[in-house]
């Protein structure tokens, strides 16, 4: 079944229902179901894969953001060096920074290690197409190493520029978290 921008709530939440997907609270619903109208702004159709990165991104929610993209800015031009601006929220304040680099790509995690200089390698960088046609998300995947410590990044959007620098944010983000977490029930203990 192929979704589009004219589709209604309920029609998302069968399709996702029929996926495998629940939802606890109609608030859950109305955060993915928005994820969901935007995505249908960019592209015409809606195809099953798009819905499960949907979900997929809004199940990683329990990671906490202290890191957040704002905003961001790329020109590449034939001949030209590419450059890229961006604002950042990191721990709620808005911060811009800009970098120039040897690809839009290079110059979006340049401008972001401008601001938040976290030490971290990128080891690695994939992007996939989530489906197919020109229209189609980009999933992308990088993984950093910090202090023997690796950790792995995603983001997804129509936008391949954009959908990297959620990644990295993402990873960051995941980076910033400590290494050992508390098992939630150890606090009743």
């Amino acid at each position: 079944m192929v979704l589009g921008k004219h589709s209604g709530r309920n029609a998302f939440r069968t399709r996702l229902e029929e996926l495998g997907h629940k939802f606890e609270t109609e608030a859950e619903l109305n955060v993915v179901f928005s994820r969901f109208k935007d995505l249908a702004d960019k592209k015409h159709e809606i195809f099953d894969e798009d819905l499960q990165v949907l979900m997929s991104e809004s199940s990683g929610e329990a990671l906490q953001e202290r890191i957040k993209l704002i905003s961001l800015k790329v020109c590449s031009e034939t001949g030209e060096t590419p450059t890229a601006e961006l604002v950042l929220s990191v721990d709620d304040e808005e911060v811009s920074g800009s970098a120039i680099g040897s690809g839009p790509v290079d110059a979006a995690y340049k401008a972001i290690e401008s601001i938040v200089d976290s030490g971290a390698h990128l080891q690695l960088y994939s992007v996939n197409n989530i489906t197919s046609g020109t229209d189609s998300q980009g999933d992308v995947t990088v993984r950093f190493e910090k202090g023997g410590r690796i950790i792995n990044g995603s983001g997804a959007d129509t936008d391949i520029v954009i959908a990297s620098a959620k990644a990295y944010l993402n990873g960051l983000n995941r980076l910033l978290e400590p290494e050992v977490r508390e098992h939630p029930q150890a606090a009743d203990v």
